[in-house]
């Protein structure tokens, strides 16, 4: 069916189908956009009487649903049995998912070509559900089909004219950063690194500040583009695109690796396990 028609249509008839035959309230689908720190809901059926929140979320910084996002991008489901036992730090997902009546959620990644497109999923709003391993691995079946059809086919307009199977949305979105009072915008070009503060995270700038994020690193790995920032310790993330320098012989003993990044004098250790990692992307 989704080879067969409109890209649109189809999903959205595949959407009402499963939706229906799992019992759910509603099922959905949110895009990323090109630069994966944005989405958007693009198609949504629920049932009669169940509201419908499609318009909603557009263009919405992927922070906020940064602890569900990190395990998507791990390539995981992630089967939500009691929305309201949700842990702190997914507490604006939590708000949100409460603001349209969710009891249950079910999510499953979509992929193109080792990318995180996509999401699908399921909404249970009239009572708890919780989802079989059957069920997950339908779904994640289906994401396979719409990830064929929408992101792996030619792009452009289709017989009918009217097919437009993606559009970007704006590039450089910011990235919010929460401190006690205090929220900024960056794009992820301006972070230099992070650094693990046990539940919170320290963000280093490329203008010389920092910022404690309300966030663990945990989180922040999964948020940010793979193609420039790299896991140098267990508890620091650095920009490739901000290192100024690389020692292969610090420290009295002259084993130790470090690396200084643009806006800090701050020396970052480079552990053994991540240093083969570092020599490729610096092509050193």
């Amino acid at each position: 069916m989704l080879l067969s028609k409109p890209c649109d249509d189809a999903i959205s008839r595949i959407l009402a189908y499963i939706g229906t035959a799992a019992r759910a309230d509603r099922a959905w689908m949110f895009e990323y956009d090109e630069t994966g720190l944005l989405f958007r809901n693009t198609h949504e059926w629920s049932r009669e009487n169940i509201s419908c929140h499609v318009a909603d979320l557009q263009d919405t910084p992927v922070t906020m649903i940064a602890w569900l996002h990190s395990q998507l991008a791990a390539g995981r489901a992630v089967m939500i049995n009691d929305v309201a036992a949700l842990p702190h730090a997914a507490r604006d997902l939590q708000a949100e998912m409460l603001r349209q009546n969710d009891k249950s959620v079910l999510s499953v990644p979509i992929f193109s070509r080792g990318v995180l497109r996509a999401c699908i999923g399921f909404d249970a709003t009239s009572c708890h559900m919780r989802w079989g391993s059957e069920t997950i691995i339908a779904l994640a079946q289906c994401g396979v089909l719409i990830a064929t059809a929408r992101y792996e086919r030619t792009t452009g307009l289709q017989p009918d004219g009217n097919e437009n199977p993606k559009t970007p949305l704006p590039s450089e979105p910011l990235i919010h950063l929460r401190s006690h009072g205090l929220v900024r915008g960056v794009t992820s070009v301006e972070i230099s690194g992070l650094h693990s503060s046990h539940d919170y995270t320290t963000v280093y700038l490329d203008d010389g500040s920092q910022i404690t994020d309300l966030r663990p690193l945990s989180v922040w790995s999964g948020l940010l583009p793979a193609k420039h920032f790299l896991r140098i310790h267990r508890t620091s993330v650095i920009n490739l695109l901000h290192v100024r320098h690389l020692d292969r012989h610090a420290g009295s003993s002259g084993q130790r690796w470090e690396v200084l990044l643009r806006g800090t004098d701050k020396p970052w250790t480079v552990s053994r396990p991540y240093r083969r990692d570092l020599r490729y992307r610096l092509g050193v």
